[in-house]
């Protein structure tokens, strides 16, 4: 059962979630050739002054 996480900065829609949780899955069974039910995919998502760039925060960038 292939587990993969991804760090994103806060921000983003769940739209935009979704559509990225499938296509990770996409290429893990493409890549793995397992069934994409057994494939987990775990989002975490980073709140901007929480994140560092360069000794700045993303924040800061506006990012």
């Amino acid at each position: 059962m292939p587990i993969i996480t991804a760090h994103i900065l806060e921000g983003r829609s769940s739209e935009q979630k979704s559509a990225l949780i499938r296509g990770m899955t996409d290429v893990v069974v493409k890549t793995l050739h397992v069934p994409a039910e057994s494939v987990r995919i775990i989002l975490t998502e980073m709140k901007k002054d929480e994140y560092g760039i360069g000794g700045k925060t993303a924040k800061e960038l506006g990012r």
